[in-house]
């Protein structure tokens, strides 16, 4: 049976390579100390450390560059009407003219925009957002340009590669017995 599987498989040449990842609300503090949430699904974890896919104009970004941390908040399915109510909102004033087109708006107080409760990080000034089941305090290690080689990309792509410095996490999601593991839920704690 497996042999036959390979040979219905057709080459494509999709317009973007991008497979949606679990939704991270990225906490970050603005330039004037206020707070901003971001919803991003290009992550992926290693250890302690996590590497962020971010378009170099978002607000998201420029805070983490500016401040050198964030916090990367873990919602559950419960969360998607908070998460949707962000989506198409930016913390940039003007909106740039790549989201503007997309249909995005300026949003100053996300928190407030979709009912999640700021908390403010142990070892960041980041925020964390308290209804998340997952909140990991986070400091950038590494900012790599992404796409130089591609006129159409060039300067608009960054991976930021981030140090966990805190984990928090509700205690209905740990593993009865073990306080350092979670039952099920994004990435394993050890």
């Amino acid at each position: 049976m497996h042999g036959t599987l390979g040979s219905t498989a057709v080459q494509i040449d999709p317009a973007i390579l991008y497979f949606g990842t679990p939704v991270v609300l990225i906490g970050s503090t603005n330039d004037d100390g206020s707070y901003n949430l971001a919803p991003m699904s290009s992550a992926w974890w290693v250890g302690w450390r996590c590497m962020l896919g971010l378009a170099r104009n978002s607000r998201t970004t420029e805070n983490m560059l500016r401040s050198g941390e964030c916090v990367l908040n873990l919602p559950s399915a419960g969360l998607v009407a908070a998460v949707d109510r962000l989506a198409r909102t930016t913390g940039s004033n003007p909106v740039p003219p790549g989201k503007l087109y997309r249909g995005y708006r300026h949003e100053k107080d996300k928190f407030g925009l979709c009912g999640l409760t700021a908390l403010p990080g142990e070892t960041v000034s980041a925020p964390r957002a308290a209804e998340c089941p997952v909140q990991m305090e986070a400091k950038v290690a590494h900012v790599h340009e992404m796409a130089q080689d591609d006129a159409a990309w060039r300067g608009n792509l960054a991976a930021l590669e981030v140090r966990i410095t805190r984990v928090h996490a509700h205690p209905e999601i740990m593993m009865d017995g073990a306080s350092n593991r979670k039952r099920c839920f994004g990435p394993t704690f050890h």
